[in-house]
């Protein structure tokens, strides 16, 4: 999974062409740390498909909140450019990957 900051979000995800999901995290989250796993499956799964990154929002805490991310954890997608989907607080990973598929 690509790290993001605020140096790169615009290159990876607003410039990016096809489907993006981001992960907005935070190191005190401790339902970010329990998520971070399966995600990082779901983003070997599905890397063909669609380009996978995570944000920690305590190091870019002004970007997450330009992107409108309140709580955590957050789950975005983006298809070139524009967000198009979010998850967030309760997310189960069953949901993540069938909000990812319906999308794909």
């Amino acid at each position: 999974m690509l790290e993001l900051d605020k140096k790169n979000f615009e290159e990876e995800v607003l410039k990016a062409e096809g489907l993006v999901m981001v992960d907005f995290w935070s190191p005190k989250c401790e339902p970010c740390k329990a998520l971070m796993p399966h995600v990082a499956e779901l983003a070997e799964n599905y890397q063909e498909k669609a380009k996978f990154c995570k944000l920690d929002t305590a190091s870019n805490r002004r970007l997450s909140i330009s992107q409108k991310v309140m709580g955590l954890p957050t789950i975005a997608f983006y298809k070139n450019g524009e967000k198009i989907a979010e998850l967030t607080k309760d997310i189960a990973i069953e949901d993540v990957e069938a909000k990812l598929k319906e999308l794909l």
